[in-house]
């Protein structure tokens, strides 16, 4: 399936490594009551691994350190099986630009699992491990964990240390999660979402304790999702529903929705007008950050190095220019391109400054449909263990929504022929992320749930769309137990 490279598979086992040691500043504590076997996507640094980020540029890198999330796993007990593929740098949708060569989707191998966590989504979806760890910059959990029809959460920005993840956008990067089951992925979730010092994006201790506060008063409980859906307000943003969504990505959405209203949940259409300008504004500031982020991979202070002939010894910029054009892939340097061209002063004001301005106010659309106020809005009060004063709650339970649900994808997996061709627009790669940028912008929670599809559209779909498009269930900003328990009564109640 090309989910692991070769080189990156090494079974790390929780009762057999003296490394773990050294790597978790101890003894790994006691583990829980299974051992979970979990991959990593190989932007994410591993000291016992190689980490190459599936690019030349870092083909021969082994960080001296791991990853805050990687540590936590092993002190735990967890049990690491290997390293998996991606997207060159996480720059992808489809899971075809590596170096390492394209990765197979294990629900139909003639299609792609998506990207840019391909591997991590095949390793699942094959049956390779519980967990795996992946990164969403900007719906590279969600898309192929619906390609692949497996669980796939981006928490909320901040929750998850950063520490250890090679940058690609600093500001929207997310390590998340892929499972095949909602008890792995909680329980991993439960051990990774830790605060960490060495990260400075990282939610800190005071921000965790209002944020929990505000999510156990809601009135009805989340525990009470587990029973029925009595109180929950659904909302349904008319702007995900663009003119390119076929039936297979309909029809899961519809029984979800269907579902969750005969047990109790009230459907409210909500509007974000915003939303259409997402995507462009996505795309410059993910490539604005590339672009400044990559520049450190110049084959001088560490990394792969292109070899010079005679004539060009001595030209630093032929240096790195022969080197970068060598180590990046096409996507890599198309995307560096735009970013660079972004970050230019004849640009900036005009691009830059405008995406940034549009970031605000799809963080601005999503905050007033929730009933939830975003506590990063408002100062936490650092010197008591009581909820801050100052945040307005809504009183009416008739306010605003509880979660926003939508489909993650605008249709099936593509063919992995069509994709390496070049079939269709050139567009359409990007395309894809339109429905999943949005929660990336605002930094929300975000999960896919797989959800069955019925004969019909399978027949009109054609084959690989058995499992359909996941449904994504979006929530305010540190309610992922809320979005968790949403998606796992949606994840059981359509298959009853």
């Amino acid at each position: 399936m090309g989910s692991c490279p070769p080189a990156h598979r090494r079974s790390i086992s929780p009762l057999s490594r003296r490394t773990t040691r050294a790597q978790t500043g101890g003894t790994p504590s006691s583990p829980s009551t299974r051992t979970l076997t979990i991959a990593v996507k190989d932007n994410i640094c591993t000291s016992f691994l190689p980490t190459t980020c599936s690019s030349r540029a870092l083909s021969s890198f082994h960080p001296p350190y791991d990853a805050t999330c990687v540590s936590l796993l092993l002190t735990h007990g967890a049990h690491i099986i290997g390293k998996t593929n991606l997207d060159e740098f996480g720059m992808g949708s489809f899971g075809v630009h590596s170096v390492h060569g394209p990765v197979r989707n294990p629900r139909d191998r003639e299609r792609v699992p998506g990207g840019s966590s391909s591997g991590s989504a095949a390793a699942v979806a094959g049956g390779l491990c519980d967990v795996a760890l992946g990164s969403d910059t900007g719906g590279s959990i969600r898309l192929p964990a619906s390609y692949s029809q497996v669980l796939g959460l981006k928490p909320s920005y901040g929750l998850i240390s950063r520490y250890g993840l090679i940058s690609y956008a600093d500001s929207l990067d997310t390590i998340g999660l892929l499972a095949r089951d909602f008890s792995a992925l909680r329980e991993t979730f439960g051990i990774i979402a830790k605060e960490d010092e060495k990260d400075a994006t990282c939610a800190p201790a005071e921000v965790r304790a209002e944020m929990r506060h505000r999510t156990e008063e809601r009135a009805y409980g989340l525990s009470e999702l587990k029973a029925g859906a009595s109180g929950l307000r659904i909302g349904i943003p008319a702007e995900y529903f663009p003119a390119e969504l076929g039936p297979c990505s309909i029809q899961p959405l519809r029984h979800a929705l269907s579902v969750l209203h005969s047990l109790g949940a009230t459907l409210v259409p909500v509007s974000l007008p915003a939303t259409k300008y997402a995507l462009s504004a996505y795309y410059v500031l993910a490539s604005a950050e590339a672009s400044s982020n990559l520049a450190r991979y110049d084959g001088v202070r560490y990394g792969w190095r292109a070899p010079l002939e005679e004539g060009e010894r001595g030209d630093t910029a032929a240096r790195y220019a022969k080197t970068r054009s060598a180590a990046f892939g096409e996507e890599v340097q198309r995307r560096l391109l735009l970013g660079t061209y972004a970050l230019t002063a004849d640009a900036f004001d005009n691009y830059y400054l405008q995406a940034q301005k549009v970031r605000q106010m799809v963080k601005h659309d999503l905050d007033s449909i929730f009933r939830a106020p975003n506590v990063l809005n408002f100062p936490p009060n650092v010197n008591s263990s009581e909820p801050s004063q100052c945040i307005p709650l809504r009183p009416e339970l008739d306010s605003g929504v509880d979660v926003i649900l939508h489909p993650t994808a605008i249709g099936p997996a593509p063919l992995l022929e069509d994709v390496r061709e070049g079939r269709g627009s050139p567009l359409d790669a990007y395309v894809q992320d339109v429905l999943s940028v949005p929660a990336s912008l605002a930094g929300l929670p975000a999960l896919n749930i797989p959800v069955p599809v019925n004969a019909d559209v399978r027949a009109e779909g054609g084959e690989g769309t058995e499992g359909g498009v996941g449904v994504s269930v979006v929530g305010q900003w540190g309610w992922d137990e809320m979005v968790l328990n949403v998606g796992e009564l949606i994840y059981e109640a359509t298959r009853r």
